[in-house]
């Protein structure tokens, strides 16, 4: 018997990847990275501001709240290789007919809410059987049913009210059990009880002396934070995600190992108008009425969020957490500028920039992953 030493084979073919490199191929980096820069700079140059105070925390918060909402069905749509630009207008579209439903035809708001989505899901997945059945790009479905439903959310309002504004929300709203899970407040208690502890701000004088300034964690943020956790689960810990991860990525590939690309590219359209919904119910509950004006540009603002959290355009790469993240950022950004009495017009060119320095980044990231140089 031999007694030299046994070596180990390397095969030569396997490419070491730098430390670096992995963590640079990371959705998430971009997203995280950004966070911390932003967080830092409004720290140094806008603390003494108000916008680290409780109120002022809750104002970021609930404007990011916002973006998350439809950038984790922006998020999930664009890794499945699809976009819907008629998430704006699916915004304005359903909160109008949610007061048509129940200020105008005096249902209960309940019966209006149901109704609203259910309407919102199925021309989500009209969008997604006319991208699959016909072949054309989702940029162009999806345009034509943002001009369509913008259109519908100015002419009925226009037709049956004589108004392109419909108020009296709260009014009808007032002890409806489903408007409580959008328009209402938990941990009210608690908040109550930091008041009168004194961690937080409260009112000092008028009816509300002694009140929490802060009153309560709003609904549309606790629905932020289950639509992320369920995004990210589905995406990461279920044999769904993966089929959402290989549609996007090479759609043909797989069809053939089985996969159905065609229902789940149509439930990412259906899931992308459930969350536009989402957050126009909770702004109509919010502000108590409805215009035909909401929701411009939030298409674009959800795909740059997403963008900034490391998708890539082509599908096939991306992560919940890192679109939450974008959506964190473009919250702080906007409410960060108000704080330091900069021009909000600035934060479009913010847009713009850093979508630009994320399409760089996330395009030398795709060479890294597909060995393109």
């Amino acid at each position: 018997m031999s007694n030299a030493p046994t070596e180990t084979a390397v095969d030569e073919r396997v490419k070491s990847r730098s430390r670096f490199r992995e963590a640079l191929i990371r959705p998430e980096l971009g997203g995280m990275v950004g966070t911390v820069a932003v967080f830092t700079f409004f720290l140094l140059f806008a603390f003494d501001s108000g916008m680290f105070n409780s109120q002022g925390m809750m104002n970021w918060s609930i404007v990011s709240a916002q973006f998350m909402i439809i950038a984790v069905g922006a998020c999930l749509l664009m890794i499945s290789g699809e976009f819907d630009l008629s998430v704006g207008s699916m915004i304005g579209f359903t909160g109008m007919m949610i007061a048509i439903f129940s200020v105008t035809l005096g249902w209960p708001v309940w019966l209006a809410i149901l109704t609203t989505f259910a309407l919102a899901v199925s021309i989500g997945a009209l969008n997604g059987f006319i991208v699959i059945r016909t072949g054309l790009p989702s940029f162009i479905v999806t345009l034509a049913f943002w001009f369509i439903l913008r259109g519908f959310a100015i002419f009925l309002p226009q037709v049956i009210e004589r108004k392109t504004i419909i108020g009296g929300i709260k009014d009808v709203a007032e002890g409806d059990w489903l408007a409580f899970l959008f328009g209402g407040k938990i941990l009210t208690g608690v908040f109550q009880w930091l008041g009168d502890a004194g961690l937080i701000a409260t009112f000092t004088r008028g009816t509300r002396e002694g009140q929490p300034v802060v009153d309560g964690i709003p609904m549309l943020i606790v629905w932020a934070i289950g639509l992320i956790i369920f995004g990210h689960v589905l995406l990461t810990k279920t044999k769904f995600g993966n089929w959402i991860y290989a549609s996007g990525g090479d759609a043909e590939a797989a069809r053939n190992s089985g996969v159905p690309v065609n229902k789940v590219k149509i439930l990412m359209f259906m899931f992308t108008a459930f969350c536009a919904t989402v957050f126009a119910t909770c702004q109509v509950m919010e502000f108590g009425s409805a215009a035909a004006d909401r929701g411009l540009l939030k298409e674009f603002e959800a795909i740059i969020a997403v963008v900034i959290g490391g998708a890539l355009l082509t599908g096939g790469y991306g992560s919940v957490l890192g679109a939450a993240l974008g959506a964190l950022i473009f919250g702080v950004v906007q409410q960060g500028l108000f704080f330091l009495n900069v021009e909000p017009s600035l934060f479009r060119v913010f847009m713009g920039v850093i979508l630009l320095g994320a399409v760089i980044l996330n395009t030398y990231i795709r060479r890294i992953i597909t060995g393109e140089r």
